[in-house]
């Protein structure tokens, strides 16, 4: 894997197969393979001098001047084929790798008659693109598959079947996929605008067969070409079911087939006539992997000595969406601090793996994790629902010492020593770490030479220990706070008793106070009436005697509760001193009147000041008195 990446990044091959293939025909030498690729390029480069020196020289039409291995020359642009589906035609375009989007849409309109206005341009694996956007910051392989939409412009009668195509580009088709070596099935969603080379390459992920050695059973006879849709290739609608095995590798000591036939190995004494390879800007290491993996500069993946950690993170992911597309992993953006404490001290329900990535731009397998493992949807998916993913880039020294300090201070020293242990060709890493009561705990550290499956694996086998170690926190949270709960409630009771109690002795308190009151009130009352009472007694006028010379009337008062009053009185004495005597003996009128028996007659609406012998109360009389309703 080394080896294959280090050859494609120095010569600039795209199509892993061809640079499988020519390192399998030089026995994995990456010296001579690179050696004959510059050599079968420069051929095609460099044509003879003048048509007197090929015709003098019947060999001169199969010789070319050939390149050290310390040699290089400027290659020609690259070149990116698209193969565009529109309706019932097919627009195969090459354009070069620094074209702009728009440059693709003008070829279309002069070949569809389509308005570059009216058109939409599908299938990009980053999503939708402006038409300023240059090829090559898209990161496309070689060959491409798009499909225009022309939602202003109704499909005419003789375009139904390709309005029925492009609405299976947007359908989703279900593979399921036997792999007949391992026998197992894989179920694998797929939208139609996917190649059947994409396809291919994907189902090379999960069985560890390369492209070239997938031998398949299933396809219809429609599907011809790998560059098409499954939309078009004519599969069944939603489920269609493949079979795949490894087709038998030839053997290394093949003869060379007729296209390699001119091909040559390369010396160190051929091609003197060439300049040095510093004279083209290009440095020797970097043709042969020594820097960079892919062979060009890169932005870095995070700024050096970035103060805030957020920042520092969110430029990662901008750059790793860049690389790699909008699929991918979404990183927590703060600090390996805050990460930790989304994952692991929350509710145990609520907790979650921490997955630490640790990215190394000089590494040659980081571009091929991040794009086939950590970019793969079975991955994004499965970290998505049971991980807090932290990220970080080492590629710079100092950037490495500030992730070791957070380790150190995080996880404790063991971590910080084990990350210094790996080399740079191991990266990049992928530690799944677990938080407990005591302390944090890595459960795995996952290398960049992995597989999907492998990776899924493990990250599946971690998630069994997280799972086992959750369900022990889970009951010791649900019995802490059914504890805590019974404690709460006994609390609430006894407070609510409290307060019944308080509320019950305040309310005796009222009443008490209320009857001290109206007992208090009433006493007032009491000593107001027999006040005035004492008072009506003292001003009463004597009782005159019977045998006096004046008039005497006597007069019998009944009581409501039946006693009598019996008094005599002057003939000459006012109603008053009548109506005094009576309230003196506690019996006011306000709240009584003064009956006789017969005829009834209610004598204190007489005038109080008429006399008894006026009011016909004389020489005696029986009176009454009745309570005031």
């Amino acid at each position: 894997l080394n080896l294959r990446n280090t050859l494609q990044a120095c010569t600039g091959i795209d199509n892993i197969a061809e640079a499988i293939t020519l390192l399998e025909l030089n026995n994995w030498d990456l010296v001579v393979s690179s050696s004959v690729f510059l050599h079968a390029f420069s051929c095609s480069s460099f044509p003879p001098a003048s048509s007197s020196s090929s015709s003098s020289s019947p060999s001169s039409s199969a010789f070319c001047p050939v390149l050290p291995s310390r040699h290089i020359v400027e290659r020609q642009s690259r070149m990116l084929n698209f193969r565009v589906e529109y309706r019932q035609r097919t627009v195969e375009v090459v354009v070069e790798e620094g074209s702009a989007v728009g440059e693709i849409k003008q070829i279309l309109e002069t070949e569809l008659q389509v308005p570059v206005s009216k058109m939409q341009l599908k299938g990009w694996k980053s999503g939708d693109v402006s038409d300023s956007t240059v090829l090559r910051s898209l990161h496309l392989p070689k060959n491409n598959s798009l499909y225009v939409l022309t939602p202003d412009i109704a499909p005419s009668a003789s375009t139904s079947q390709n309005s029925v195509l492009q609405e299976s580009l947007n359908q989703n088709f279900l593979l399921v996929i036997n792999h007949r070596e391992a026998q197992r099935d894989y179920s694998l969603n797929f939208p139609g605008s996917r190649t059947i080379q994409e396809v291919k390459r994907n189902v090379s992920d999960l069985t560890n067969i390369p492209v070239r050695h997938q031998q398949w059973e299933g396809w219809p006879a429609t599907a011809s070409d790998d560059s098409m849709t499954l939309a078009a290739s004519g599969i069944s609608y939603p489920c269609h079911h493949l079979s795949v095995c490894r087709r038998s590798s030839p053997a290394n000591n093949q003869e060379p087939t007729e296209e390699c036939a001119d091909v040559h190995m390369v010396s160190d004494s051929e091609g003197d006539d060439f300049e040095d390879a510093s004279e083209f800007g290009v440095d020797e290491s970097e043709m042969f992997g020594m820097g960079s993996s892919t062979g060009c500069r890169k932005a870095p993946m995070m700024p050096e000595n970035s103060e805030n950690e957020g920042d520092a993170l969110l430029h990662f992911t901008a750059e790793f969406s860049t690389r790699y597309g909008e699929c991918h992993p979404v990183f927590f953006i703060g600090s390996l601090e805050a990460a930790a404490q989304e994952a692991f001290y929350g509710k145990a329900r609520d907790r979650k793996l921490l997955a630490i990535y640790l990215h190394n731009d000089e590494s040659v397998l980081s571009n091929v994790f991040c794009s086939q493992m950590m970019c793969a949807e079975s991955i994004v998916s499965y970290l998505s629902q049971n991980f807090i993913a932290w990220a970080w880039d080492v590629t710079r020294e100092a950037n490495k010492a500030r992730l070791l300090t957070m380790c150190t201070r995080h996880f404790g020293s063991v971590v910080a020593q084990t990350i210094r242990t790996y080399k740079t060709d191991q990266f990049p890493l992928l530690l799944i770490v677990m938080g407990k009561r005591t302390s944090n705990e890595v459960l795995n550290v996952i290398q960049g030479n992995t597989t999907v499956d492998e990776l899924m694996m493990r990250l599946m086998g971690a998630m069994e220990i997280f799972t086992a170690q959750q369900q022990e926190d889970i009951k010791d949270e649900d019995e802490r706070e059914a504890r805590e709960m019974v404690k709460r409630e006994q609390d609430e009771a006894y407070q609510l008793s409290l307060e019944a109690d308080r509320k019950k002795r305040e309310a005796q308190e009222r009443e008490q106070a209320e009857q001290l009151r109206l007992q208090q009130i009433q006493k007032e009352a009491d000593d107001e009436k027999e006040a005035i009472r004492l008072s009506l007694e003292h001003a009463l006028p004597p009782e005159p005697a019977e045998e006096g010379g004046e008039l005497i009337s006597k007069l019998r008062i009944r009581t409501p509760s039946g006693e009598f009053l019996v008094r005599r009185f002057l003939g000459s004495t006012k109603l008053q001193v009548l109506f005094d005597f009576v309230a003196s003996k506690g019996y006011p009128l306000d709240d009584f009147k003064l009956l006789t028996t017969f005829p009834r007659r209610n004598i204190t609406q007489l005038d109080p000041d008429s006399s008894l012998l006026e009011a016909k109360l004389f020489p005696q009389e029986t009176l009454f008195l009745e309570a005031k309703e």
